[in-house]
């Protein structure tokens, strides 16, 4: 992967739980780390149709491994004005040089 594929600048964002001065629980979204990252959308392409169990992931990030950070599936991802759930993380090819995401989008309600 190329450093000048990575277009795409993301945040992967953790939810933390912390409690205000009258005790009430405030769930608020953290940035954990703000980095370059290729971006793939959905296509017919030989790698999608591999990946079909994945019928909900919409996008394909693929990023450097972040030293000292795990990123998980309990975390998100923001691009630009867009919001991301993470389906599946995945070492790429086992180097430990890159993380793949497999991503779907939040979509409000309203």
């Amino acid at each position: 992967m190329s450093f000048g594929k990575m277009t795409a600048f993301i945040d992967i964002v953790e939810k933390q739980l912390t409690t205000d001065d009258e005790g009430f629980s405030i769930e608020k979204d953290v940035v954990i780390a703000s980095v370059r990252a290729y971006r793939e959308g959905r296509h017919g392409s030989e790698k999608w149709a591999n990946v079909a169990v994945f019928s909900t992931a919409t996008e394909l990030f693929r990023f450097r491994v972040i030293p000292n950070v795990t990123v998980t599936t309990d975390m998100k991802i923001i691009c630009g004005d867009q919001e991301f759930e993470i389906t599946s993380i995945e070492n790429v090819k086992g180097r430990g040089m890159y993380l793949e995401a497999l991503v779907q989008e939040v979509t409000s309600s309203g």
